[in-house]
């Protein structure tokens, strides 16, 4: 059976925007999607969002809404505004709050699609016991993604780790978004659960997402010409 494709997104976590901007300058033109998170987006707002999209790149803004279902339809709609195709809210939120942001970019940007975040991939085992939390990271996850389809969300933010239960539990249809991904060899810094992108691709994720691996090297259009090419090795027998 034939996996379906999965995207690189660059994680453009860095301090400012000028200094955001002409490292995409330096990325190569294969890249076509980059992921604006909460530091770039506090510090310059939507005119950033509005000038990583005038160079022509995909936008997944992930600032990870949390809160009551009237404010994050709200913030939805406002954000909707914006040339973003790939935004995330906590599905920890609650059924609730999901339902109202569909509704919110179904009425305002259908073409949308809202991504529920389950288990952050710094978070393993002790840190949810720490949070009163007895299920494993792999059961948290499970859970938090049903609720988040069950709610109407057309994809999910997960582990690696994760991606064989969710794919068996939820089917092909959800996207399911990947973090923590670091090509062989790569250091691992913070996060506690990782893989390589072949791995994460073959394993059924529709969007890895990486940072650090290319941020950090030495050629970065190389980097992303070697994970673009590592996606589309066939699976080993």
């Amino acid at each position: 059976m034939s996996k379906p494709s999965c995207q690189l997104i660059l994680a453009l976590d860095l301090p400012d925007q000028q200094q955001a901007l002409n490292f995409l300058d330096k990325t190569g033109g294969q890249l076509q999607w980059v992921k604006i998170g909460l530091q770039l987006f506090t510090k310059h707002g939507p005119d950033f969002v509005k000038a990583v999209a005038d160079k022509g790149y995909k936008i997944f803004l992930d600032l990870k809404l949390h809160d009551i279902p009237n404010t994050v339809a709200s913030s939805v709609k406002s954000l909707s505004q914006l040339p973003i195709e790939l935004l995330t809210l906590h599905t920890a939120g609650g059924s609730e709050m999901m339902r109202a942001a569909v509704q919110a970019a179904q009425e305002t940007a259908p073409n949308l699609k809202l991504l529920g975040v389950t288990v952050l991939t710094s978070m393993d085992e002790a840190g949810l016991q720490e949070l009163s939390i007895s299920q494993s990271p792999q059961e948290r996850v499970v859970h938090l993604a049903k609720l988040g389809v069950e709610a109407g969300l057309p994809g999910l933010v997960c582990s690696a780790l994760e991606l064989p239960v969710l794919r068996k539990e939820l089917g092909p249809s959800p996207l399911l978004v990947t973090p923590g991904i670091r090509p062989a060899g790569s250091a691992t810094d913070e996060q506690k659960r990782v893989t390589t992108p072949k791995d994460a691709a073959q394993q059924g994720a529709s969007f890895i997402v990486v940072g650090r691996p290319i941020l950090k090297a030495q050629d970065p259009q190389n980097a992303v010409e070697t994970i673009l090419t590592d996606l589309h090795l066939p699976a080993t027998i």
